[in-house]
């Protein structure tokens, strides 16, 4: 049976799950913006925002009692975060580089060289 948190554990709780919302959307910001302005500075920031992330993960399941298959099922879906933001990034520049075209070529037909 799972043991509820203890109250003591409680406030563990609320700030590493807070932590990981926090550092999940710190992750892909600045993995975002390392793409659109190719700073180093800023992929180091998104990588630097996972592993913290990951620190959170640890205290969390720690704090909320997830042993065996929760906890496998934890670090899979830890292992898998840093893979999202790759192809949701592939996925949108695919999908705009394609209606950039369409656009352009609308323009040009209309007499509007000019964008």
């Amino acid at each position: 049976m799972i043991d509820p948190v203890d109250l003591d554990d409680f406030f563990i709780a609320f700030f590493s799950a807070a932590m990981i919302i926090l550092l999940g959307a710190a992750y892909a910001l600045f993995f975002t913006f390392a793409k659109l302005n190719k700073r180093k500075i800023l992929a180091v920031s998104a990588y630097l925002s996972y592993g913290l992330l990951a620190v959170s993960v640890f205290f969390l399941s720690d704090a909320l009692n997830l042993n065996g298959y929760w906890q496998v099922l934890v670090w899979l879906m830890l292992a898998g975060y840093p893979l999202a933001p790759h192809g949701i990034w592939h996925l949108c520049r695919g999908t705009h580089e394609n209606s950039d075209d369409l656009t352009e070529k609308k323009l040009a037909t209309a007499g509007e060289s000019d964008i």
